[in-house]
């Protein structure tokens, strides 16, 4: 029978970490997720999520059942040592990623398997400090982390094979399908959803058409789930921003960010999380 690892760490309480805590801990494994801000916010994030999985009929227990599974600390050194799977699941800067996985490595066993939930920086570069890059991945979930059905794999030409199978397991496990994809600036997702993002913000730009109008015509016409300018106010535009000026460093010309983009971040606007980006949300 397959099973999860039995004690799972997520490092970074945000809407990615504790979407990812979420699922672990309905799934039955044990959580522990490491927040230095807010530690109360991070656990009523996760309450928060199980509330509404069970109002979807998406849950298999009470809320309170799997929210009892998931601790909240604010010590790096307090990860437990018996950690199968550690997934880093912070802000996309590679030098605190680089930091908080080293620091990981030398708190759990060497067992256990280091996973990045990064959306497109170099899994090679963030594995290559780390004592065993062979125990080291990319696991791209998406948002939000409960409904959505993909994580990407990503793997580095050090990755070993049982490590690579060990984690598809445990995605098919949780519910959700896997897809591996060789290391590369922007992975798969990441590189495609960009740049049709940033085309889709250029056209806003030159007055093609209003978002709603672009947004509509990928899901009616294409049959995405959701347009391009709607997708981007989900992920963030700072975050979009952060993504298409790496992509741009190492991709070239055509990430290059529209200048609208950059104002609006400029300006705060940054999508759901602010109630304002393309559309207008409802906080």
């Amino acid at each position: 029978m397959t099973r999860l690892p039995t004690t799972v760490s997520v490092i970074g309480g945000g809407r990615m970490g504790a979407g990812i805590a979420q699922v672990f801990a309905a799934a039955g494994a044990g959580v522990s997720v490491l927040e230095t801000g807010d530690t109360a916010a991070a656990r009523q994030r996760i309450a928060d999520g199980l509330a509404k999985a069970a109002d979807r009929g998406k849950l298999a227990e009470s809320p309170d059942g799997v929210l009892g599974r998931v601790t909240v600390i604010d010590d790096i050194a307090a990860l437990p040592p018996a950690t199968e799977l550690v997934v880093e699941a912070v802000p996309e800067q590679p030098d605190l990623k680089i930091d908080v996985l080293t620091q990981a490595e030398q708190v759990v066993g060497d067992h256990a398997v280091l996973a990045s939930n990064t959306s497109s920086l170099s899994i090679t570069e963030l594995g290559a400090v780390l004592r065993h890059p062979a125990r080291f991945l990319g696991m791209h979930f998406f948002n939000p982390v409960p409904a959505s059905k993909l994580v990407e794999v990503v793997t580095a030409a050090g990755t070993t094979a049982d490590v690579v199978d060990q984690v598809r397991t445990w995605v098919r496990t949780l519910g959700k399908t896997d897809v591996v994809v060789r290391d590369s600036p922007g992975f798969a997702t990441s590189r495609l959803g960009v740049l049709l993002g940033i085309e889709a913000i250029r056209m806003l730009e030159e007055g093609v058409a209003d978002a709603d109008a672009i947004d509509k015509a990928m899901e009616l016409g294409y049959g995405h789930p959701m347009g391009p300018l709607r997708s981007t106010d989900l992920v963030g535009l700072d975050v979009r921003l952060a993504i298409a000026e790496y992509l741009y460093t190492t991709l070239g010309d055509r990430f290059a960010p529209p200048r609208l983009l950059r104002d609006k971040v400029a300006s705060g606007h940054l999508g759901r999380k602010t109630g304002q980006g393309f559309h207008t949300w409802n906080q």
